[in-house]
């Protein structure tokens, strides 16, 4: 339930979806991107960053990381510097397992989820 104050959660990819995908294919690629997830989860810590304020319309949204990315991203410079390098190297690896066509359809996924009245 959301509060006066919950930020409203607006996402354009849904990497949750891609990433499962991508476990079951590659499941190498958990050694590239748990330790990524872990450092934004200890940065959105030490910004005191809460991912359940964003008010989102489906249960599996809640808490997500891209919500934690997205406050980092306004929040630290260090972060955004961060992420300039990582993020690029990260999407080319992840698009290499899943298809356009599953990156299309997450992408709807997230709109779908995120952006209901």
């Amino acid at each position: 339930m959301a509060t006066h104050s919950a930020k409203r959660g607006v996402c354009s990819t849904c990497t949750i979806q891609l990433v499962r995908l991508a476990y079951r294919r590659a499941p190498w690629f958990r050694i590239v991107r748990e330790p990524l997830r872990l450092g934004m989860v200890l940065m959105g810590k030490w910004h005191r960053i809460d991912p359940d304020e964003y008010e989102v319309y489906t249960a599996g949204c809640r808490g997500c990381i891209r919500f934690t990315k997205i406050a980092l991203k306004e929040e630290s410079a260090s972060f955004r510097w961060l992420n300039d390098r990582a993020n690029p190297v990260f999407d080319r690896i992840l698009e290499s397992i899943v298809t356009k066509e599953e990156v299309s359809e997450a992408k709807r996924y997230a709109v779908k989820s995120t952006l209901q009245p």
